[in-house]
C-alpha cells in the first residue's frame, strides 16, 4: 500500500509541474485569514503553523472576546507568548505582529463584530477557518444549538459578503455520525430542520429544553455531537455557492512533532482521565479494552486543515461540499487497552511530581463491577485525604476531584465501549496532490505516526505543559517513585 501511495504521488507531481504546481506556502504568500476558534486548542496551534510554514502571509484575523476581565490584546498577548509559540518567536518573531484580534463573539449577532471590522474582512479576506464550536460533551442544548449551529450561520452570511473568498474550511468532528457504525465522507440526512432547531431553542425557556434533550438527540449520546451533525447540514443551505469543505477529525490529542512534541493545553477528553491516573488519582474505567481507539495529534489535524483550504480554492466552482474524514482507525489503528498500557507504561517510566499513588488502570466492561471498585479505589481514598485535611486545617478537595473526574469518565463511556469505522478516502486522495515538500511541511498521513513514539511524548507533555513540571525533574521523580 505504502509503495502503491509515494507512486501514485510521483505520479501526481508530475502532472503538478506540468501545470504550474503552486506550493501551499505561495498559495497562502499575500493573503489574510479570518479564523473563528483562535483562542482554542486547535486554534492556536493552526495561527502557529500558518506564521511558521506560511511566513508570507499578509495578516491573520482571529475572533476573540474579552473573558474574565481581560480585553482581547491581552489575551492575544497571553496565546502569543506561550512555549507554543517558542519556534516563532527564536526564528521570525515580527510575524506574530500579523496576528490581528477582532472583538467578537460567536453568540452574538453578527458574531458581536463591529461594523468597521466586518467591512475590513469582508474585503480582505480569502481564506476562512471555523473551529469555534463548545466541545463540552455535557453541555446544554441552548448553548450548543447557539454556538455550534447558530453561530455557524452567522458566519455563513459574513463569507457570503466576503468580496474574494477562495475557501471555508469548517471544524466538525468524526463523531457527528457516531448513531452509524460506518461514517464515510458524506454529509448525512438530519433527522430535523436545522431552521426548526434554532427556532425551538429561541423560543423555549432551558428547562423545557432540557427534558426534550434526549428525544432531540435520539441515538446521539450528548448535545455536542447532535448539534455538530445539524450544523455540517446547514451548510448544504447556508453555503450554496460558496467554496466550503468540511474536516472531521476524530479524538484530537497532543503534537506528534510540531511545533514541539506533546504540546497540550487542556485536560478536555482522554487527557483529564490519563493525566489523573498519572497521579495516581484515577484506577478504573468503563472500557472494552478491544475496541479501536480513533486518535490523532493536532498537528496532523491542522495540516490537513491547511492543505484543505489550498485544495478547495484550487476547485472553486464545484458545487459540492468536501468532507475529509481526519482520522486513524482503518490505516494505524490502537486500541484503548494498548493505548492505557503504553501511558501507563510510560507514566511509570517518567513520573509527574505528587504521585499520590503507583499509577495504575483497570479497564472493565461490567457496570457493577466498576462501580464498586470505583468507590473503593476513587472514595474511600478521597475521604480519608479529606478528613486529613480538616484535621491539619486544610482544605478538604479530593472528593470534589473524584466527583469531577467520575463525571469526566461518564462522558466517554460511550466513545470508550464501541468502535467505528471512518472511512479516509477524501483524506488519502488529497495527500497525492502534493508534492514531495509539501508532502513534508504539511505531514498529515496517520500512516507515520509510531504510537508507542507519539504516545510517551505525549505522558512528556502533559507533564510538562499541563503541569508544567520541568523535565529536570524527572530523575527526581523516578527515584521517589521507586524507594
Amino acid at each position: 500500500m505504502a509503495s502503491k501511495m509515494s507512486a501514485e504521488g510521483r505520479a501526481n507531481e508530475n502532472s503538478a509541474k506540468d501545470k504550474k504546481y503552486i506550493s501551499v506556502a505561495e498559495f497562502y504568500h499575500g493573503r489574510s485569514i479570518f479564523i473563528t476558534g483562535g483562542t482554542g486548542f486547535m486554534g492556536k496551534v493552526l495561527i502557529e503553523k500558518l506564521l511558521r510554514s506560511c511566513p508570507g502571509i499578509k495578516n491573520i484575523f482571529i475572533l476573540i472576546r474579552p473573558k474574565r476581565g481581560q480585553d482581547i490584546s491581552a489575551r492575544l498577548t497571553e496565546i502569543l507568548n506561550s512555549p507554543l509559540f517558542d519556534r516563532i518567536r527564536n526564528e521570525n518573531p515580527g510575524n506574530l505582529k500579523k496576528v490581528i484580534p477582532i472583538n467578537g463573539d460567536i453568540t452574538l449577532n453578527e458574531l458581536g463584530i463591529s461594523e468597521i471590522d466586518q467591512i475590513t474582512i469582508c474585503q480582505e479576506v480569502s481564506i476562512v477557518f471555523h473551529s469555534a464550536a463548545t466541545v463540552k460533551f455535557d453541555e446544554k442544548i441552548k448553548q450548543s444549538v447557539t454556538i455550534n449551529m447558530l453561530g455557524t450561520k452567522q458566519l455563513v452570511e459574513l463569507c457570503h459578503r466576503m468580496l474574494c473568498l477562495d475557501a471555508l474550511v469548517h471544524v466538525s468532528t468524526a463523531y457527528c455520525n457516531c448513531d452509524k457504525k460506518e461514517v464515510t465522507e458524506i454529509i448525512y440526512p438530519p433527522p430535523y430542520n436545522p431552521d426548526d432547531i434554532i427556532q425551538l431553542v429561541r423560543w423555549f425557556p432551558e428547562d423545557i429544553l432540557e427534558k426534550l434533550t434526549p428525544s432531540l438527540i435520539g441515538n446521539r449520546p450528548n448535545s455536542y455531537t447532535f448539534t455538530k451533525a445539524m450544523a455540517e447540514h446547514m451548510l448544504l443551505k447556508e453555503a450554496k455557492g460558496l467554496p466550503v469543505s468540511i474536516v472531521r477529525p476524530s479524538i484530537v490529542l497532543s503534537s506528534f512533532k510540531e511545533p514541539v512534541s506533546g504540546w497540550v493545553d487542556n485536560f478536555n477528553g482522554p487527557t483529564g482521565i490519563v493525566s489523573a491516573v498519572s497521579k495516581g488519582l484515577f484506577r478504573t474505567i468503563l472500557c472494552e479494552e478491544s475496541c479501536v481507539a480513533d486518535l490523532i495529534p493536532v498537528d496532523l489535524v491542522i495540516n490537513l486543515m491547511i492543505v484543505t483550504a489550498w485544495y478547495t480554492a484550487s476547485r472553486k466552482g464545484a458545487n459540492n461540499i468536501t468532507v475529509y474524514n481526519c482520522t486513524s482507525g482503518i490505516d494505524n489503528p490502537i486500541t484503548w487497552g494498548s493505548f492505557v498500557r503504553m501511558c501507563i507504561d510510560n507514566m511509570r517510566k517518567h513520573p509527574v511530581e505528587g504521585v499520590l499513588w503507583f499509577p495504575t488502570g483497570n479497564l472493565r466492561t461490567n457496570k457493577a463491577l466498576n462501580l464498586i471498585h470505583g468507590f473503593l479505589v476513587h472514595f474511600i481514598p478521597a475521604i480519608f485525604l479529606d478528613l486529613v485535611s480538616i484535621a491539619t486545617g486544610r482544605k478538604p478537595i479530593m472528593k470534589i476531584v473524584q466527583m469531577k473526574l467520575g463525571k469526566a469518565a461518564t462522558c466517554l463511556q460511550y466513545f470508550t465501549n464501541a468502535q467505528w469505522r471512518f472511512r479516509n478516502d477524501n483524506v488519502k486522495h488529497l495527500l497525492t496532490h502534493l508534492s514531495s515538500d509539501d508532502r513534508n511541511t504539511f505531514q498529515f498521513d496517520v500512516g507515520t505516526i509510531d504510537w508507542h513514539e507519539y504516545i510517551e511524548r505525549y505522558v512528556l507533555g502533559f507533564r510538562e505543559f499541563l503541569f508544567k513540571q520541568n523535565p529536570q525533574s524527572l530523575e527526581k521523580c523516578r527515584n521517589n517513585m521507586y524507594k
